[in-house]
Formats: structure tokens, sequence, C-alpha cells
């Protein structure tokens, strides 16, 4: 099934061991890149809704439409990311998205932007996303091969959270200094730099994946293939229960922000970039030293609802920055270890549609999770929003813990 055209150089050891190969320095500087983007922009969104309307309820329901098409066509957008080139699908994908935000750049500067508008640009974001996010997961396997999968996922998080700690806190400079605007326009000159990165690799070190020839029933096949194996479903399932009700920070921690430390802006950028360092610290202790499997993502959903509870009850925003640095911790050690365990438990013509399960259980359930943090949070309070995450964490690590006892 799997063969590459040509020998992948030799591989190093140690915490940047992935970077030793030649494409997947080109992705992860590209992605660098286009990440800070990313981060500038969902923060600039979220504070622009949540200025727009005044709303978290709001602010959650466009979390929601920009997650809603992962949730419904995510399953199927795995079997096309078995079918095709992966490498020509992403440089497709990433175009558009950097479309799509200097669509919502000029709306912004030219004072026309309205929330029914970001509204339909989520959603348009959130459909490409469907597709995008199954094909870059397995594509990663291709460019770094099986023995250096776990480190490679475990520095593509460091990677998106130095990017949350970068990000957040630039957008909070921009949007105090000059608005959002200017946020989404260089999040759409980001994505120029990922594009190069993904036409300039050298395509006879990429793994060659025969596709999956197009058949009836490979959706259903996948879900079988995933049923029958433990080690695949305790972490989807896990993933969803954490993904729909603890992650939803970019509804309930701008609402904090505002509303419990008395804050702007630049309080929400510094808590969600204390959120990002902790998880680039994490993040870089796993990629050396992480393990994978049942028994560590049950310690890691337990840490990670520990901090949650934390931050829920922090008294004052210095104390929640700092709790907020081992949410950040715990939370890349979670999604890193859940991420390598089904990568590498996976058949490589069903890895396509697994991680697009894992999407799914990621982000497919914000559109269930944003809406009713924000009706949690706009009722209760921000504190009772994060606790609700946080017990999601210990029902999710008390469900791992029960199988792994009847399995091992």
């Amino acid at each position: 099934m799997t063969a590459p055209t040509s020998p992948l150089p030799a591989q190093s050891t140690g915490v940047f061991a992935s970077l030793s190969v030649h494409n997947y320095r080109l992705y992860f500087g590209g992605q660098a890149v286009s990440l800070i983007g990313t981060w500038m922009q969902a923060t600039a969104q979220a504070w622009l809704v949540l200025t727009l309307s005044g709303s978290s309820s709001i602010l959650g329901l466009i979390v929601a439409l920009q997650a809603l098409p992962i949730l419904i066509i995510g399953p199927y957008a795995g079997v096309i990311a078995d079918r095709v080139d992966r490498r020509l699908l992403m440089i497709f994908l990433q175009s558009i998205m950097g479309v799509l935000a200097l669509v919502l750049a000029i709306l912004t500067l030219g004072g026309w932007i309205a929330v029914w508008q970001i509204a339909i640009l989520a959603l348009l974001l959130g459909l490409n996303n469907a597709f995008e996010n199954p094909a870059r997961q397995a594509f990663i396997h291709q460019i770094v091969g099986e023995s250096l999968i776990r480190n490679a996922v475990t520095l593509n998080s460091v990677m998106v959270n130095a990017a949350r700690a970068i990000g957040p806190a630039v957008a909070g400079v921009l949007l105090a200094a000059v608005g959002a605007g200017w946020c989404f326009v260089i999040n759409a000159t980001s994505f120029v730099a990922v594009v190069v990165s993904l036409v300039a690799m050298r395509t006879s070190e990429i793994s060659h994946e025969i596709p999956v020839p197009r058949a009836k029933g490979q959706l259903r096949e996948g879900l079988r293939y995933v049923r029958s194996k433990p080690i695949l479903w305790v972490p989807l399932v896990m993933m969803a229960l954490v993904g729909t009700l603890a992650y939803e920070f970019q509804v309930s921690l701008p609402v904090a922000a505002r509303d419990v430390f008395d804050g702007g802006p630049q309080a929400f950028g510094f808590m969600t970039s204390s959120m990002g360092v902790g998880a680039v610290v994490g993040g870089l202790i796993v990629a050396a030293r992480g393990t994978t499997g049942l028994r560590t993502l049950i310690v890691t959903a337990t840490g990670f609802g520990i901090t949650i509870a934390v931050t829920a009850a922090a008294p004052s925003l210095w104390l929640a920055i700092v709790a907020l640095f081992f949410v950040g911790w715990l939370s890349v050690s979670f999604m890193s270890t859940g991420n390598a365990t089904l990568q590498l438990n996976s058949r490589p013509q069903m890895r396509g549609r697994v991680m697009a399960l894992w999407s799914v259980a990621f982000m497919g359930s914000t559109p269930i999770g944003g809406p009713l943090i924000g009706a949690i949070t706009e009722v209760a309070g921000a504190r009772t929003g994060l606790a609700v995450g946080a017990a999601s964490c210990f029902v999710a690590a008390a469900i791992g813990l029960a199988v792994w006892r009847r399995t091992r």
C-alpha cells in the first residue's frame, strides 16, 4: 500500500527529530507563518463579533457555524483524502482560505462588516476546513514516515500553539490600535507562505500511498474499522466529549476577559497567549519524552480538567493567566497523544478516514459545544462555562479508564 519513491534521509533523534526531513522543514516553516495569521484572525473575529452583537450566544453561534461542515461532511471528506493527491488538495484549499480572509479584511476596513457576513464567511471557511484537515493530518505521515510520526505530530502541535502565543498577543495590540481589519489582512497574506512551502517540496521524497479507488460503502467501511478497535474509538469518544465542552475557549475566554476580569482585547490576547506559551513548553517535553496509548491519554485528560478548574476559580486576571499556561500544556499533551495514537494504530488505506473522524471529534463537535457553552456562559457566567469544560475532561478520563482496565 505504501512505498516511498525514494528513501527518506537518515533520521535523527531528539526533540526536533522530524525537522531533519527536508519536506517537513518546509511544511513546518510555511505552517508556522500561516498559523500566526490564523490565530490573529480568530482573536480579532471573536472580539469583533462580541463587539458588534454584545452577546456570547451569538459568538458561540458563529463559532458553531465555522465547525458545522466538519460535523456534517467531515467523515466523507476523509474518504476524499484517501482518494486524491493530498499535497495538491492542500495547495488548492489553502489558497481558498487566503481569499476568504481577504474578503473579510475588505469588508471590515471598508466599514461594511456585519455579523451575518461574518457568519457566511465562517461557514465557507468551515467547509474548506472539513476537507483540508484530514488531508493535512494524513499528509504528515507521508512526509516523515512511521518512526517520526509521534514527534512530527507533537512538533506540529507545538507550532500551532507557538502561533497561539504570538498571534493573539499581536492581535490584541492591533485591535486596540487600528482595529480588526488589519489582522485579517495579515492573515490573508500569510497563506502565501504555506502554499509556497507545499509547491517547493521534493515530491520524490514524499511516501507514495496508492489512492483508494472509488467504491460504494467506503465511509461505512471506515466506521466499522474504527468500531472494531478500542485503541481507535476510545480516543475518538474522549476527544468528542472534551472537544464539545472543554475546547470552547474562543467562546468563554473573551467573556471572562470582559466580564470577570474587567479587561479589554489586550487582556483576552494575553490570556490566549499564555495558553499558547504553555502549549509550546508542554509540547516540546512531549516531543522529547512523550508516549502514546490509552493510559497516557487518561492521565493527560485528568490533568487538563484540573487546570481548567483552577482557571475557572482564579480570583484575578494574572492568576488566570498563570493557570492558562498549564491549561495550554495539558491541552497539547492530550491532543498530541490522541492524534499520534490514532496515526500509529491505523492502516495506511484507512488513515484519511480515521483522521477525519478525529477532526469531527475535535472541531466538528463545536456546533454543539459552541452554542451550549455560549448559552451557559451568558446565563451563569464564564466561570461556570469553564467549569463545565473541566467536568467533561474528568468524565472522558473515567470512560477511558473503564475501557483500559477491561482490555489491558
